[in-house]
């Protein structure tokens, strides 16, 4: 395939029936209908609540700190257009530096590409256990969720296991993460006790103390530690100009995953490119006070290649774009590629914090995953279609981003290629009722007509909350209520308002004038 006219992606498992870089991203049922579910989930909503608002807090705490932080936004948003600007020059780059160093780098357009490369690559390097399986151990990653790995490797014979706390939460719960930093964010501690208990044969007892949630975690990894051949992780950032990864995270299994595994597989989105290792100033300021609140990373690990000797030695990467191109083709969206994964947008998201992170039916959820899946995979499906329309567009993603993505105006874009490709009834009332309203508005004579009928409208509906509307309201109002209808419009209140102050005005005036007489 090419990209952007450069021939860059050259798996051998390249499929010819396949649009090039069309994203393949597992999803679920559609938001609008999932939402209405998790919205009567108390708990959930408690469990989220609780957690966004004290990373929020965190977050504001270490922020404040910083003198410049404006500046470091801006620095970040900078280096990131600069990469989505050059992107197959910055790749080619890469690609040289990494394979110089000793590594071996796998161009993937899909997410079938990407699961074949790494299912053959764990199928040479990783034995056959006792149970006739194989096993990986993994790094926390997007990606890999993105692509659906751990699925797709159990079909072909091998065990993935995570090695990050909440992931592992996640996969022995037999659930899907809902939170882009904690995918466990919508457990509870009780929760967590409970699937520990009941998933892991030497837990024993348990209480719901933190410190003894992670001391059975890490005995249950310690044996996959030492024993495991093959480790699969993502990574956060590729250096072009030295052909180096990164990887953040708070834990130290991470760091576990990259040193002692005999071959060491990643999987990166073409997009997680920085021009040069001085870039990387500004990102790990901005990562860690964004994600975690904290002011830097606990672990934070660097490889370029492989050394004899020290570490992997069989080092691979899977460059992967599944959709990314179609991405950056998309002037109004392709900022949303310079996303780092933080999921401050989440956090402070009032959409999300009621319905949680299982509602948008895709891998990235929250603002923006409102607008990432739907670039990746276009909006023509019904999923994708109705993810922009997961956001009361307050604009507080697009206040907290450290790399400063407008996801509100993205949104509001995406919106219109929604209605285009899809052309839907709901679409056809909304432009009806808007255009009406726009007539309407547009007159100062029409407007003063349509308030005449409020005293009515008061009236029929008795001054109380309206619960249900026709037609495409009803959206609205299955999930709000609207504000009881006032007597009087704002015009009619401000006209009296301005009459009266006259009256009053004229009575001062005349009181003045006596006195004045008075006095003289």
């Amino acid at each position: 395939m090419t990209f952007l006219g450069m021939p860059l992606m050259r798996s051998k498992h390249a499929h010819t029936d396949l649009p090039g870089g069309q994203g393949n991203i597992v999803e679920t049922e559609p938001f609008p209908e999932v939402s209405h579910q998790h919205l009567s989930n108390q708990q959930l909503r408690t469990n989220i609540g609780h957690a966004t608002s004290s990373i929020r807090d965190k977050r504001a705490g270490v922020v404040a700190e910083l003198d410049d932080w404006e500046e470091l936004r801006e620095a970040g948003s900078r280096a990131k257009n600069q990469v989505m600007a050059n992107l197959p020059e910055y790749l080619v780059e890469f690609e040289e530096n990494f394979t110089a160093a000793g590594g071996t780098i796998h161009w993937a357009r899909d997410a079938d590409e990407a699961n074949a490369i790494v299912t053959e690559l764990v199928e040479a390097n990783a034995p056959v256990l006792a149970n006739g399986r194989r096993e990986v151990i993994k790094v926390k990653s997007m990606a890999t969720q993105e692509i659906g790995l751990n699925e797709h490797l159990e079909t072909q014979g091998i065990d993935a296991f995570e090695t990050d706390l909440a992931e592992l939460i996640v996969q022995l719960g037999e659930d899907k993460p809902s939170h882009i930093l904690v995918p466990a964010i919508h457990r509870n501690r009780d929760e967590i006790r409970d699937i520990f208990m009941d998933k892991m044969p030497d837990a024993g007892k348990l209480t719901n103390d933190p410190a003894v949630l992670a001391e059975a975690a890490r005995r249950h990894l310690r044996h996959k530690f030492l024993t495991t051949k093959v480790a699969v992780s993502g990574a956060n950032f590729g250096i072009a100009d030295t052909g180096t990864l990164g990887v953040v995270e708070s834990e130290g299994n991470g760091r576990m995953c990259l040193t002692l595994p005999e071959t060491l597989i990643t999987v990166m989105g073409i997009e997680k490119l920085l021009p040069s290792f001085d870039d990387l100033g500004a990102f790990l300021q901005l990562l860690p006070r964004s994600s975690t609140g904290e002011r830097m990373n606990p672990y934070t690990s660097f490889w370029t290649g492989r050394t004899e000797g020290d570490g992997p030695q069989n080092v691979h990467l899977v460059l992967l774009d599944n959709g990314r191109t179609r991405a950056l083709a998309d002037e109004h969206g392709r900022t949303a590629l310079n996303c780092i994964r933080c999921s401050a947008c989440m956090n402070v998201c009032p959409v999300y914090e009621r319905t949680g992170g299982h509602a948008y039916g895709s891998t990235y959820p929250g603002p923006i995953g409102a607008i990432l899946s739907p670039l990746l995979t276009g909006v023509e499906d019904e999923a994708n279609g109705s993810l922009p329309y997961a956001s009361s567009l307050c604009g507080a993603c697009y206040d907290v981003c450290p790399v400063k993505i407008n996801i509100p105006e993205i949104l509001v874009h995406l919106r219109s290629e929604d209605v285009k490709a899809n052309h839907s009834p709901v679409s056809t009332q909304l432009d009806t009722a808007l255009t009406g309203a726009s007539w309407m508005m547009g007159d100062g004579k029409r407007m003063a007509a349509a308030e005449k009928g409020l005293p009515f409208a008061h009236k029929a509906t008795r001054g109380g909350q309206i619960n249900a509307l026709p037609g495409i309201a009803r959206a609205w109002t299955s999930s709000r209520d609207i504000p009881g209808l006032p007597e009087k419009s704002f015009h009619q209140l401000w006209a009296e308002s301005e009459g009266q102050a006259e009256s009053e005005g004229r009575t001062d005036h005349d009181g003045e004038t006596e006195n004045g007489g008075d006095e003289k």
